[in-house]
């Protein structure tokens, strides 16, 4: 069991989402708080909000992809508090479209904040906890996106697909080193949080002067609709998070209804045949109800 009150919570993607989320179920436990996002004023909005409900926190300006800026978050959260206990590497930007649509900015963009973000935290983190050598935890935010592979969405998918393989990874040696850190890896289906408004915080040197393509802004408006429609809360699968934490569990599937299209891939596999659209079991339940 995992305690979580005078612990100390680093957070990547700290300012909106998931990440304020975590933020805010870590405050209330009790957590000291390091806020990491690049989004500089927003970033200063949650920690203000934070200290006036009596939090203990910090935040760092950090963008995720440059290995240096990670170690400097390290760096703050071991100045500021001495320790690090529980780390979410959650900060995630999307590109949609068809894949022969997307440019090299979009595949560098998204691969160095979704997976490069995720190795430099546990790069970076994981030493520092396995010195500490005491009960720590590493929750990477992946997305069902990482168990699937839906259409228009092949950098995003193919992203949250090696978060997945690196955590299952990073679980397999934490055990066999026999180190007091564990990890989980967190699978989100369709939350409203500000994934759709990612495009605003791309470097000036990543973007893309040519206009979006109609697969581009077809898939866009597909999403905002998929994620308005969000029956679940950030700061539900916050809850759901920090329980498994608690509990030390690895996979955090925050839709169990996606686990049937997650088993018909895994057939597709074992009978090797062609990949069935993980969409048309949702078209097909609209359909029976």
């Amino acid at each position: 069991m995992f305690d979580f009150a005078g612990k100390v919570a680093v957070i990547t993607g700290a300012a909106s989402g998931f990440g304020r989320a975590f933020a805010d179920k870590g405050a209330a436990l009790g957590m000291k708080l390091v806020l990491a996002d690049v989004d500089d004023a927003a970033l200063a909005r949650a920690v203000d909000e934070l200290h006036a409900a009596g939090a203990d926190a910090i935040g760092v300006r950090t963008d995720v992809s440059r290995g240096d800026e990670v170690e400097a978050l390290a760096q703050a959260a071991l100045d500021a508090f001495g320790r690090v206990h529980l780390l979410f590497n959650n900060a995630g930007v999307g590109a949609l479209g068809y894949m022969w649509e997307c440019s090299a900015n979009d595949w560098s963009w998204v691969f160095g904040v979704n997976v490069m973000g995720v190795a430099h935290g546990v790069r970076v983190f994981t030493p520092i906890m396995l010195r500490q050598n005491e009960p720590a935890h590493i929750v990477n935010t992946a997305s069902v996106a990482g168990l699937l592979s839906p259409s228009a969405m092949g950098i995003y998918n193919a992203s949250k697909h090696a978060v997945v393989s690196l955590t299952e990874t990073l679980y397999h040696d934490l055990h066999l080193a026999g180190a007091p850190v564990g990890c989980s890896l967190l699978c989100p289906a369709y939350v409203p949080t500000g994934i759709t408004e990612s495009e605003r915080g791309r470097p000036a040197e990543l973007r893309d002067d040519a206009p979006p393509s109609e697969s581009r802004r077809a898939a866009d408006r597909q999403l905002q609709r998929a994620v308005r429609a969000g029956k679940k809360s950030a700061a539900e699968i916050a809850e759901l998070t920090f329980d498994a934490v608690r509990d030390g569990r690895f996979y955090i599937v925050t839709h169990a209804s996606i686990l049937e299209a997650v088993k018909l891939r895994h057939t597709d596999i074992e009978e090797r045949r062609g990949p069935t659209d993980p969409m048309s079991l949702r078209r097909e339940a609209k359909r029976d109800a």
